[in-house]
């Protein structure tokens, strides 16, 4: 499994009241090795996201979110990526994006880089477990 990643800016955003974790729309998305994130980045429109052709729905459903001892907490329900109707395109990292607010568009929350590409064939499934893995703030 791929280790989760926190963009710097998400704890700030989340201070300053951009993110509504319990009714926010939490997205995935799909980039290329050559288009690894890095911490800094902020917003999606900073990275190259690629097409999201032939796979199955990318909106990820908050299971909790919590606060406990000071230490903020959102689960959410694995996410089976589908190739179907062809192969999807090549890919190396998963990354959460909140896709409700509009000022900033698209703030970015984490991603995991699985450390080589990807490709799911037609008819392959991967499938993202947010069971084990969290996103926190402490």
């Amino acid at each position: 499994m791929a280790t989760f990643n926190k963009f710097n800016q998400t704890v700030e955003d989340f201070a300053d009241g951009v993110y509504t974790s319990s009714t926010d729309q939490f997205t995935v998305f799909l980039t290329t090795s050559s288009n690894t994130p890095v911490a800094t980045n902020s917003v999606l429109a900073d990275l190259t996201e690629i097409a999201y052709t032939n796979l199955s729905s990318r909106n990820l459903t908050t299971v909790t979110s919590s606060q406990t001892s000071g230490t903020f907490t959102q689960l959410y329900a694995d996410l089976a990526l589908s190739a179907s109707g062809g192969d999807a395109a090549t890919f190396r990292n998963v990354g959460i994006f909140n896709n409700t607010p509009t000022s900033p568009a698209d703030p970015l929350t984490g991603w995991y880089d699985y450390g080589s590409d990807l490709t799911l064939l037609d008819g392959q499934t991967l499938t993202l477990d947010f069971t084990t893995s969290t996103f926190t703030i402490t």
